[in-house]
């Protein structure tokens, strides 16, 4: 493993490689899983392929785990948020939003990432894992950690959330018995038509109330301080609701302080 890791270290110090070279050292790159020098590249900044690591002889299982070990990134509409798709379930149901690290106390994996300077949100759902920070600059510093810290996550085999009874979805879109029928209806297509739109674009929208035609929702995740999130709201979520239920009149986005401490 020495060895290994001083000719890893000399390959990655050359600016360049004769075509030779790069033909005698294309099969150990794939025994390690690496499509080419710049994912190694990519993977020693990430610190995966750090001198320490290398030495450790723990690079042995790389063959074994590549699959689990990419981890893909998506942009979203808010320059400050990104999603980050770990290959395997993040959560069996529903999803679940942390806007403080007190909330996040129930979750592991959610703790660990707020514990990078400058993450402001977490939001778990069923695939991908969306984080906010304070300052879109603050990306090239963030994202490397954000990488090394799901990456150990997954790799140690603990839980998203820690006790099976703290998994609750934090949409609040659950119809209840003693939901009259409008507020069913608004639940239905919060649910059925509009929340899966805004996950796509790693948000979410919990449903808080409806009183006066007035339906009361809670923007999540990416949506949080998302320059076109009075757009979605008002061209989108809204007129939906209207369109469909004529006793809703309009929708207002409440802010979460105090949720969270009430939920969880």
């Amino acid at each position: 493993a020495t060895s290994l890791a001083r000719a890893l270290r000399h390959l990655m110090g050359k600016p360049s490689f004769a075509a030779g070279a790069r033909a005698n050292s294309r099969s150990l790159f794939r025994s390690l899983g690496i499509r080419s020098l710049t994912s190694l590249v990519s993977r020693e900044r990430w610190g995966l392929f750090s001198p320490s690591y290398l030495e450790s002889g723990d690079w042995k299982a790389i063959g074994k785990q590549k699959r689990s070990l990419f981890i893909e990134t998506k942009d979203t509409p808010n320059p400050k948020s990104l999603k980050f798709y770990p290959g395997r379930v993040v959560l069996e149901d529903g999803a679940m939003d942390f806007s403080d690290k007190n909330a996040a106390a129930v979750s592991p994996l959610a703790k660990r990432l707020f514990g990078i300077e400058g993450v402001v949100n977490i939001f778990l759902a069923n695939d991908f894992i969306s984080v906010t920070i304070t300052e879109e600059e603050q990306w090239h510093a963030i994202k490397p950690e954000v990488y090394a810290q799901i990456m150990e996550f997954f790799q140690s085999g603990a839980s998203v959330i820690a006790n099976e009874e703290d998994v609750k979805d934090t949409a609040g879109t659950e119809i209840y018995d003693d939901d009259d029928e409008v507020v069913a209806m608004i639940k239905e297509l919060l649910e059925s038509r509009i929340r899966p739109a805004v996950q796509e674009d790693g948000g979410d929208i919990a449903y808080r109330g409806f009183e006066d035609g007035i339906v009361k929702v809670q923007l999540q995740g990416s949506c949080v301080g998302c320059p076109s999130s009075s757009v979605t709201l008002k061209m989108g979520i809204e007129n939906m609701l209207k369109h469909y239920i004529p006793e809703v009149n309009a929708v207002e986005a409440i802010e979460p302080e105090g949720y969270e401490t009430s939920l969880y």
